[in-house]
């Protein structure tokens, strides 16, 4: 199982617009996050359950100690295609707004040229955000068809496997095609940073 726990407020130091925004398979590690993007203690984790070799069952929750409840909640059925370095995903998702939605999601990754450790990487997500206690399973399908609630984003991915000595670093700049939000990572053996342009930031420690 994968744990971590993050903590932050509000970032001042890297916020560079003051517009507000409201908006593979496993090798677990726990790991400590501090965030400017959150405002109270919370522990995350993560469980997969693989099923073959290409599917899984993957569980993820977060805890906000603040208020004592969860603040995150997701059971995702994941399966990969080696072949064609891409995934698909489908399943059931609890948000903090205390909505239950449906969520389908997608990765595919295009190496750039004959260099495979440089990928341009395309993502997707389509929730429906109804509750799906007080709806039929074919007013589901159909809400799935006609009221998504969409998300994407457009990712240039480098990882350089020996940067120095025993230090791999993975570099990352993305775009948010629907909430038009610019982010980049740098991840370096355990620690990862992640920022985007309305100064939403966070660290990790993978231990």
């Amino acid at each position: 199982m994968e744990t971590s726990v993050r903590y932050g407020g509000e970032s001042s130091a890297l916020r560079i617009s003051n517009n507000n925004n409201n908006n593979n398979p496993p090798n677990s590690s726990p790991r400590v996050k501090y965030a400017g993007d959150v405002s109270s203690i919370k522990i995350h984790a993560k469980q997969k359950i693989r099923f073959d070799s290409d599917t899984l069952l993957q569980l993820n929750g977060e805890l906000d100690t603040r208020t004592g409840a969860p603040s995150f909640l997701c059971a995702l059925v994941r399966h990969f295609y080696p072949n064609l370095s891409a995934s698909v995903g489908a399943g059931l998702q609890y948000d903090r707004n205390d909505k239950l939605v449906c969520t389908l999601r997608g990765k595919k990754a295009y190496p750039v040229a004959s260099n495979r450790f440089v990928n341009i990487l395309l993502k997707g997500r389509c929730d429906i955000d109804k509750e799906l206690n007080q709806v039929s399973f074919f007013v589901t399908v159909y809400l799935l068809l006609n009221q998504p609630t969409p998300h994407g984003a457009l990712e240039l991915v480098w990882n350089i496997l020996d940067f120095q000595k025993d230090q791999d670093v993975r570099l990352k700049v993305g775009y948010e095609i629907v909430d038009k939000i610019p982010y980049v990572q740098i991840r370096e053996n355990n620690w990862t940073f992640n920022a985007d342009i309305n100064g939403r930031w966070n660290v990790r420690y993978h231990l």
